[in-house]
């Protein structure tokens, strides 16, 4: 049994929630997302939010259910509140910078990485060496934090890169003489 999947998505005060057959449509303050959820699993709505099930006892169907309903509250979470990832920049003469709705980057090539902002995404770099990535989908705030990321990973030596501000750099040592 999944112990997510067991309760029921709450819906937020200033959300409006819909389900139309397989499909769950949100509508809040910072936005609309819909998520059409898998035939395994059944979706409907009542009085203390919406409530997901699987259709049999399948391992198929079982192991759908937590991750539908997990995908739900990320939408109302969304929504409601949005995401944000931040990154930091070490290096010397590594930083960032807005550049209109473009993200410029100097990580230390010949040229500077320039980044387009994807729709319904914002960037913003409260200080040269930090990225704050923003959204109210999950997962394209992952993605483009992840993209930004892939420019230049952090190497185990210096720890010189772009990392995750939660992240840590597991240092190596270095050569001896």
């Amino acid at each position: 049994m999944s112990r997510i999947g067991k309760k029921p998505v709450s819906v937020p005060n200033g959300v409006t929630a819909s389900v139309d057959g397989q499909t769950v449509s949100v509508k809040g303050p910072k936005g609309e997302l819909a998520f059409v959820v898998n035939d395994e699993v059944l979706v409907k709505m009542e009085d203390d939010g919406v409530v997901v099930t699987p259709v049999d006892e399948s391992k198929d169907a079982r192991s759908k259910w937590g991750m539908s309903r997990t995908m739900i509250q990320n939408i109302m979470q969304g929504v409601s509140q949005g995401f944000e990832r931040k990154l930091e920049i070490n290096g010397v003469g590594y930083r960032a910078a807005m550049q209109g709705k473009n993200l410029q980057l100097s990580l230390g090539y010949s040229h500077d990485v320039v980044y387009q902002t994807p729709e319904g995404i914002a960037i913003a770099c409260p200080k040269p060496t930090e990225i704050v990535v923003t959204g109210i989908d999950k997962q394209r705030v992952g993605q483009v934090a992840a993209e930004i990321r892939e420019f230049r990973s952090p190497e185990p030596y210096k720890g010189k890169g772009v990392k995750y501000a939660e992240e840590r750099i597991v240092r190596k040592e270095g050569k001896k003489k």
